[in-house]
């Protein structure tokens, strides 16, 4: 198959390049580097049909580029993910976030795809004070205009399915973790640990360490996008592990991988942070047949053994 996936050098998306690229499948990389890396895509070119074109979402050009290539498949993954960034500039998140998908859309129909798996945001979307396990049927009451702007954008699918037949999965992701992910972004919490740690630093738990996160390793993830890209049908599904992991027992996890007794700096907690947060995934389970397999300890060594080795290709 051929795909077309926005964010295609990103954390994310590089990892979902290299399994497509396993499949024997094409792929168009788009990305304007903003976050994404080169470097992550360099084995995936080496084996495999991988190119990749830098630009913007928003750049109109991206329609003629989709056109040529006409994939099947587009996968829009490339966001401002920042939530304090959305707070500190609403316009631009929206623009990029809102925008920047109906571009992205636009670009999928004009190329004759026969589907959009889109990614969002679970936590974000839901806020605070859901009944946990949050199912996707819960009202979504976003906290931060980051999870607005994802909000609003979902929206815009379901149209493009009824208006043009353009079929959708949107995939509501938890907390992904794993190798190559950045540790300067405020997602990142594993990567920061991990990263300060193997430096021999004291990392800062922002709270007193109770907040909770549903994390879920990057390459179960791919496996969703991968299985909704085949399935279709027009859901809205949620990538999670269905279970609670403190911040203080996450940072006990990741100095227990990696070695060392200190203990965390703390510091007040963020604006924005939702305090308890984990997803119900029983519909994806339902729908695509898939579940996150990879324990927590077993992510968290895979993750530390990358950033032993290539943590410098990330600064």
């Amino acid at each position: 198959m051929k795909y077309l996936v926005t964010g295609g050098a990103g954390f994310l998306g590089s990892h979902l390049v290299d399994e497509l690229v396993r499949h024997g499948d094409e792929i168009l990389a788009i990305d304007d580097l903003s976050t994404g890396h080169i470097g992550h895509l360099h084995e995936a070119q080496l084996r495999g049909q991988v190119q990749l074109h830098t630009m913007d979402i928003r750049d109109q050009d991206l329609r003629l580029i989709a056109q040529r290539f006409a994939p099947q498949v587009v996968v829009h993954l490339a966001a401002q993910a920042s939530v304090a960034a959305s707070v500190e500039d609403p316009i631009r998140d929206a623009d990029i976030n809102v925008l920047g998908t109906i571009n992205v859309l636009e670009a999928a129909k004009r190329s004759g795809a026969q589907r959009v798996v889109y990614s969002s945001s679970g936590g974000a979307i839901h806020g605070a004070g859901s009944k946990l396990p949050t199912k996707e049927t819960h009202v979504a009451r976003p906290e931060a205009p980051y999870g607005v702007s994802k909000l609003a954008s979902m929206e815009y699918l379901p149209l493009y399915k009824r208006a043009h037949g353009l079929d959708y999965v949107t995939l509501l992701l938890s907390n992904l973790y794993g190798p190559r992910q950045s540790a300067t972004t405020e997602g990142g919490v594993v990567a920061i640990f991990i990263k300060t740690l193997l430096a021999g630093g004291t990392p800062t738990v922002h709270g007193d360490g109770s907040h909770t996160r549903d994390l879920v390793y990057v390459e179960d993830a791919v496996q969703a996008f991968i299985l909704a890209a085949h399935k279709g049908g027009g859901r809205s599904l949620h990538v999670s592990s269905g279970r609670e992991t403190s911040v203080s027992d996450l940072y006990a996890a990741a100095r227990k991988v990696v070695g060392g007794s200190a203990r965390p700096m703390y510091g007040p907690a963020r604006n924005g942070d939702i305090v308890r947060s984990v997803l119900d995934p029983s519909a994806a389970f339902r729908h695509l047949g898939w579940k996150a397999t990879t324990s927590l300890p077993a992510g968290l060594a895979a993750t530390a053994e990358w950033f032993r080795h290539n943590s410098a290709s990330l600064d």
